[in-house]
C-alpha cells in the first residue's frame, strides 16, 4: 500500500520535475557552482594562465593597500547616493503627474518606461557620449546662447555627473511600479481630507507618502543594488579605462580590469564576494530602518 502510493506520487511529479529540471540545471550549473568556485578563487592567486595556488586572505588584504581599489569605493558610493535618491524623486514626481487623470496614460507609461529598457546598453551609452562629448549637442546648444560648455565627459570634474543624470534618465522601471502604488490609494481618503482643508502639499506629504512608503521602499532596495551593479555606461564612456583620472572607475569596472585586462581572477573573485557583502549590508541596513518609516496595511490595522 505505501510503495503503491509512492509509487503513484513520483509518477505525478514527473512531469513538474521535467519542466523544473532546465531551470535547475541552470541554477546548479550558472548560480551555485560558480559562486562555490568564486568564493574558493578568491582565497587564491589564480590568473587563469596557472593552477589556483592557496594565499589564505592575502587577496582580501591587498585591499586595504590598493588605491585605486579605495578610489574605485569612493566613485561607486558617489554615484549611488546621487544617482538613486535623484531617480527616485524625478520617478515620484512623473508618476504623480500622471496619475492625475490625464489622456492617453498608457501611452505615456509606455514612453517614459523606454529608456529603462535601452539605458543599460551599448547603443545608448555610446550616444550619451556623443551627447555630452566637447563638440557634442549639449555644447552646440549652449553655443546657440553664447555659452561655452566644457567637455563634459573628458573633465574629471564632471564626468560622473554625467554618468548620474544618465541613471536618471532610467526612471521609467520605478516610475511605473510608483503609478500602480498611487492607483491603489483609496480616493476616499484624499476627499475626506481635502474636505477638512488640507492642501495638495499636505495631503501628499501626510497622506500619499506615508501610504506609498512600502512602494518606496521595494523602489529604494532595486535601485541601490542595481547602482551598485552598473557597469556598462562607465566602460563604454570611458572607454574601458575608467577615466578621465579615474573620475568613473565604478567599482565593478575595476573589477573587471583586474579578472580580464590583469587576469588577476583571485583577486577579482574577491572583489565580487566584497561587493556582495557592501549590497547585503545596504539591504540590510534599509530593512532595518524601513521599521521607521515604512507603514503596511497591517500596522495601520493594529494601531
Amino acid at each position: 500500500m505505501i510503495s503503491g502510493t509512492l509509487r503513484g506520487r513520483l509518477r505525478e511529479s514527473l512531469p513538474a520535475y521535467a519542466f523544473l529540471a532546465p531551470w535547475l540545471v541552470g541554477l546548479v550549473g550558472l548560480t551555485l557552482v560558480p559562486m562555490v568556485l568564486s568564493l574558493y578563487y578568491s582565497f587564491t592567486d589564480y590568473s587563469l594562465l596557472s593552477p589556483p595556488v592557496w594565499e589564505g586572505l592575502a587577496n582580501y588584504e591587498r585591499m586595504f593597500s590598493d588605491d585605486r581599489f579605495q578610489h574605485s569605493l569612493v566613485v561607486t558610493f558617489t554615484y549611488v547616493l546621487l544617482s538613486v535618491p535623484l531617480e527616485l524623486v524625478f520617478a515620484l514626481a512623473v508618476a504623480v503627474v500622471l496619475n492625475q487623470g490625464l489622456r492617453a496614460v498608457s501611452f505615456y507609461r509606455a514612453v517614459y518606461y523606454v529608456p529603462s529598457l535601452l539605458g543599460g546598453s551599448v547603443a545608448v551609452a555610446i550616444l550619451w557620449r556623443q551627447i555630452f562629448g566637447a563638440d557634442g549637442l549639449v555644447n552646440q546648444v549652449l553655443g546657440l546662447v553664447g555659452l561655452d560648455g566644457p567637455g563634459w565627459i573628458s573633465s574629471p570634474d564632471t564626468s560622473l555627473f554625467t554618468l548620474v543624470l544618465l541613471r536618471v534618465w532610467q526612471f521609467g522601471a520605478p516610475m511605473v511600479i510608483f503609478l500602480a502604488g498611487l492607483r491603489q490609494i483609496p480616493a476616499d481618503v484624499l476627499e475626506a481630507a481635502e474636505v477638512d482643508g488640507a492642501g495638495r502639499l499636505r495631503r501628499f506629504f501626510h497622506i500619499t507618502l506615508p501610504l506609498l512608503s512600502p512602494i518606496v521602499f521595494f523602489n529604494l532596495v532595486l535601485q541601490i543594488i542595481g547602482a551598485f551593479q552598473a557597469f556598462t555606461p562607465a566602460f563604454i564612456i570611458s572607454g574601458g579605462s575608467g577615466g578621465p583620472s579615474d573620475s568613473t572607475l565604478f567599482y565593478t569596472l575595476y573589477l573587471y580590469q583586474k579578472a580580464f585586462g590583469s587576469f588577476e581572477m583571485g583577486y577579482a573573485a574577491a572583489m565580487a564576494w566584497v561587493l556582495l557583502l557592501i549590497i547585503a549590508g545596504f539591504t540590510a541596513a534599509n530593512f532595518a530602518m524601513s521599521r521607521r518609516w515604512v507603514f503596511y496595511a497591517d500596522d495601520r490595522e493594529s494601531r
